[in-house]
C-alpha cells in the first residue's frame, strides 16, 4: 500500500532564509534541468548536503522542450552504438518504473511505401526489442497496409505496403523536471529557482562556492561548498568563462548547439493512440508525429545555430520542412494556419576542449563530464532518458577527482518520485487531454485546494493553479501555463486567453508580480510563425 504524504511547501521566503543561512554545502548545482535536478536529487539520496540555483524556472530551457520520447534511440541503433542503445533502454524502463504518473508505453508505427522498407526496418527493430531484453515494452509487429492504416488512421493510404510497429515511451518532461525538483527537496535538498548564479568564488586558485541573487528582490546570496557542478545546458560555456577568467585561464567553447522545431497541431490529422516515425525522409532526416495531451506534435528538426536565445525563433526553412514532409504521410495536409504552437528547443551538442590542463570524461556520444582545473564540473549533453545515468557519472566523477569523498551506491535506479504508485497503479495517460491523473497519489491534495471544480480549460482547474504556486515553485503565469500546466505548448491562443485570469491566481497566492504582460508576447512568440 503506498503511503501518501501531505506535499512539502515550496514557500519561497523559507527558502531564501535557508539559503541565507547555509554553511559550506557539499555540493552546489548550478542549472535546474534535467542533468542537474538529476545530480540534486541523486546526491540528496546519498547523504549529501545539496543547493541548486536555477537563473530562470526549472526546465525552463531544453528541458522543456524535448519531443516527449522515453527512448532508447533507434537512429543509434543504425549508427552501430549499441551500447547506448543498451544504456538508454535500460534507463527507459527505469524511467517508467518510477515515475508511472508521468511516463507511458507508446507504440510506434513506421509506414512503408516500399516494398523493401518494412522488412528492412523490421529486422533492425527486432534487434531493438532482443537488446531490451526483459526491459521491452512489446514485441516489434510486421503490419499489412490495413493494419497499418489502422493503427495509423489519417495516413495516406495509396501507394502505402505496410508498415512496422514497435514500442517506447512517452513522457511530460517539465513536469518531471518539478517532480525532481520537489523530490530531491523532499530528501533535504534545497533548491531555488529565478535565483541566478553571478560569480564563483575561488579560494587558491580552487573552486570554493558561488554567488546568486533573488530576481524578485535583488538580495544577494553566497554559498560555499566543497564542489560545484554546472548543469547549464547549452549555456554551460557561460559559466566555464568565469571560472577561466577567475583564475587567468582561457576557455574554449564545448557547446555547439543545435536546433528542434515542434509544430502542434489538432488529433485531427492522426487521431488514435500510436504514434508515426518516419526513419528516412528525402533528405535524411527523421520526422515524428506523436499524440501528446490531445494534440500531436510534428517534429523535429536538428539544425545548428549559433547564438543561444532563451526563446529561440524557428527558421523558416525547418518549418517548411516539417509541414511538407508531413504532407506526404498524412491524408488532410498541415497547413501553416494549422499550428496551434511553435517551439524551440536548442540541444548541447558536445565538442570536449583539448588542452585546458583538466581531465576529461567521454562518458558517451550522448554526455560529457568535464573537470576544470580549479575544480569545476561540468556536466552536459545527453537526453531525458538517460538523466538518471548522468547524475550517477557525475557524483563518480566528483568522488574520482577527490572533490566529494567516497559515497555509497546510487538509490535513484529504483527510488519512487512523488507521486509514483508503490504498486505501479496510476499510468501516466498522455495522449488525451491533460488532468489530476499527472499529479498521480497527490491527486488528492490538488482535489482539496479552493477552484477543484472550477476549469479554466479542458484539463486545468484553479486548484491545480494554487497547487503549482504553493507546492511546485511557480511564481509566474509562464510558470503555470507552460510548464506546471503544458497549455502555452499545446494551445498558445488559448493560453494567452486564460492569462488573465491565471494572473489574478498567481497573484493572490504568491503576493508578486505574475508577469502578465510578459507572457501574452510570449504567447504571441510560440503563435508566429516564419515568413
Amino acid at each position: 500500500m503506498t503511503t501518501i504524504v501531505s506535499p512539502q511547501t515550496s514557500d519561497r521566503a523559507r527558502h531564501l532564509a535557508a539559503l541565507a543561512g547555509l554553511g559550506q554545502v557539499d555540493l552546489a548545482i548550478i542549472g535546474g534541468g534535467a542533468s542537474g535536478l538529476g545530480v540534486a536529487l541523486d546526491a540528496a539520496l546519498r547523504g549529501l548536503s545539496v543547493a541548486l540555483l536555477e537563473s530562470h524556472d526549472f526546465a525552463k530551457g531544453t528541458s522543456s522542450r524535448a519531443t516527449k520520447l522515453v527512448h532508447g534511440g533507434v537512429r543509434y541503433l543504425a549508427q552501430g552504438n549499441i551500447a547506448l542503445v543498451r544504456e538508454a533502454l535500460h534507463e527507459r524502463s527505469t524511467l517508467l518504473h518510477n515515475a508511472p504518473h508521468l511516463a507511458r508505453p507508446l507504440p510506434f508505427v513506421m509506414p512503408g511505401y516500399k516494398c523493401w522498407e518494412t522488412p528492412f526496418y523490421g529486422i533492425g527493430l527486432k534487434m531493438y526489442d532482443a537488446l531490451a531484453g526483459k526491459a521491452g515494452l512489446g514485441s516489434t509487429e510486421f503490419l499489412n497496409a490495413g493494419e497499418t492504416r489502422q493503427c495509423l488512421p489519417g495516413i495516406k493510404a495509396q501507394g502505402l505496403k505496410g508498415g512496422v510497429k514497435y514500442w517506447d515511451g512517452q513522457f511530460d518532461d517539465a513536469r518531471l523536471a518539478v517532480t525532481l525538483a520537489r523530490t530531491a527537496a523532499s530528501q533535504g535538498a534545497l533548491l531555488l529557482n529565478y535565483c541566478p548564479v553571478t560569480e564563483l568564488i575561488h579560494e587558491q586558485g580552487r573552486v570554493a562556492g558561488l554567488r546568486c541573487q533573488d530576481s524578485e528582490t535583488d538580495a544577494s546570496y553566497t554559498v560555499m561548498a566543497k564542489c560545484v557542478v554546472n548543469a547549464t545546458g547549452v549555456w554551460v560555456d557561460e559559466i566555464r568563462q568565469m571560472d577561466g577568467a577567475a583564475t587567468g585561464r582561457s576557455t574554449q567553447a564545448m557547446v555547439a548547439p543545435s536546433q528542434g522545431v515542434h509544430l502542434v497541431v489538432d488529433r485531427e490529422f492522426l487521431p488514435g493512440d500510436h504514434a508515426m516515425l518516419v526513419p528516412k525522409t528525402q533528405d535524411g532526416r527523421v520526422l515524428f508525429a506523436v499524440p501528446w495531451l490531445g494534440k500531436v506534435i510534428l517534429g523535429t528538426t536538428d539544425t545548428p545555430r549559433r547564438d543561444l536565445a532563451r526563446e529561440p525563433d524557428a527558421f523558416a526553412e525547418d518549418v517548411e520542412f516539417i509541414l511538407g514532409e508531413a504532407a506526404k504521410y498524412l491524408s488532410r495536409a498541415p497547413r501553416r494556419s494549422d499550428v496551434k504552437s511553435i517551439w524551440v528547443g536548442l540541444r548541447p551538442l558536445v565538442r570536449p576542449p583539448q588542452n585546458e590542463g583538466g581531465s576529461t570524461k567521454k562518458i558517451s556520444r550522448e554526455h560529457t563530464v568535464l573537470v576544470s582545473p580549479s575544480g569545476l564540473v561540468t556536466v552536459t549533453g545527453g537526453k531525458w532518458t538517460t538523466y538518471r545515468a548522468m547524475a550517477e557519472d557525475v557524483l563518480d566523477k566528483c568522488v574520482e577527482s577527490a572533490l566529494l569523498p567516497r559515497l555509497p551506491l546510487s538509490e535513484t535506479s529504483d527510488f519512487l518520485l512523488l507521486g509514483a504508485a508503490a504498486d505501479g497503479s496510476g499510468r501516466a495517460s498522455l495522449a488525451s487531454a491533460p488532468g489530476l491523473d499527472a499529479y498521480g497519489t497527490e491527486a488528492q491534495w490538488v482535489e482539496a485546494l479552493p477552484g477543484a471544480d472550477m476549469e479554466l480549460a479542458p484539463g486545468l482547474s484553479v486548484a491545480m493553479l494554487r497547487f503549482a504556486a504553493r507546492y511546485e515553485y511557480a511564481r509566474t503565469v509562464e510558470d503555470v501555463l507552460a510548464r506546471r500546466s503544458r497549455l502555452l505548448f499545446l494551445d498558445a491562443r488559448l493560453a494567452a486567453e486564460l492569462a488573465p485570469a491565471a494572473a489574478a491566481i498567481m497573484r493572490e497566492e504568491t503576493g508578486v508580480d505574475p508577469q502578465l504582460d510578459a507572457f501574452l508576447r510570449l504567447a504571441e512568440h510560440y503563435l508566429r510563425l516564419p515568413a
